[in-house]
């Protein structure tokens, strides 16, 4: 879910350059058994490639998102396509916290363990305010997916779990948070302003949540997937929406990044690191442990019932 526009730098070498055009590498069917994952968005686009992977292999998928005719049919399609019985849907509307907290709650109701939360919904170009007044680009990218991370935390703590954001490039044009503003509804016709700010918070809060998870045995990466032409776009205005998604990957290969980073092996990976291309890249220099501090105090402020 995101959109390219300015560069930042690598570190290490890219394991995308071993991979194949559209898949992480060769599949081994039942290499995931027992492991549990949840996607969120995983109806459309780079969230629905992701979890049929990550269902092929072997892994347990939960797909997480607002519309249940869409949910219940992206499901049974994975399983379907897998050959997998162990695929199911949850309820979950980013834009509404009473609906976060219930998405949480349906799935520790289960009893269930999770061993990866895949914060990988997210929508761009769309103007508005969520249910509980946020501005709605942000408060679906990130505050949504702070409240559902928060509410799952027990659980992924006790499975010693990964959390992984998807985020994008589009956090470098961010010059900071104007914390104020996140209450007023999008400016202008695209809502690209507010897309980058919502993709630093999603660093900023895989970063935070590294740094206070420190030795829990719970890891969190952020990474961009690559510009992809997924449905996140769908609400770009028509005359607009070819020249933004001009040139775009299949999500396909847009999901790469996140499989890796939600199997790879834990000595491959950093806590707390911003991965482009399946290798760690440096974040923008807003991203700051202070900000990320800050944005973290705000948030849980702001998920609080009432």
């Amino acid at each position: 879910m995101g959109a390219e526009w300015a560069s930042g730098t690598r570190i290490g070498r890219p394991v995308a350059s071993r991979l194949g055009s559209d898949r992480i590498g060769v599949v081994r069917v039942g290499e995931l058994a027992g492991r549990t994952f949840l996607v969120t968005g995983a109806n459309t686009g780079i969230g629905l490639a992701t979890a049929t992977d990550l269902a092929r292999r072997g892994g347990r998928v939960y797909v997480a998102c607002r519309s249940r005719p869409k949910g219940e049919a992206a499901a049974a399609g994975i399983a379907a396509a897998t050959d997998s019985e162990a695929v199911g849907f949850l309820p979950l509307d980013l834009a509404d916290l009473a609906s976060v907290r219930a998405c949480a709650q349906g799935f520790l109701d289960r009893g269930e363990p999770l061993h990866v939360l895949i914060n990988n919904a997210g929508i761009g170009g769309t103007p508005g305010r969520t249910k509980d007044g946020f501005e709605l680009v942000f408060g679906v990218n990130h505050l949504g997916h702070f409240a559902l991370t928060m509410g799952l935390l027990d659980c992924l703590t006790a499975s010693g779990a990964r959390i992984v954001n998807v985020a994008s490039d589009a956090h470098y044009q961010a010059r900071g948070i104007d914390f104020g503003r996140l209450r007023r509804r999008t400016r202008g016709i695209t809502g690209m302003q507010e897309y980058a700010i919502s993709k630093l918070c999603n660093v900023l809060f895989s970063a935070e949540l590294a740094r206070r998870m420190d030795g829990t045995g719970v890891t969190s990466y952020s990474l961009h997937p690559g510009v992809v032409a997924s449905d996140i776009w769908r609400r770009v205005p028509a005359p607009a929406r070819p020249l933004v998604k001009r040139g775009m990957l299949s999500i396909e290969q847009g999901a790469r990044t996140s499989l890796f980073c939600a199997t790879a092996p834990a000595a491959d990976l950093v806590s707390g690191a911003y991965y482009d291309e399946c290798a760690e890249r440096k974040p923008s220099p807003v991203a700051t442990p202070e900000l990320g501090e800050r944005l973290w105090d705000q948030s849980e402020a702001w998920i609080k019932p009432g």
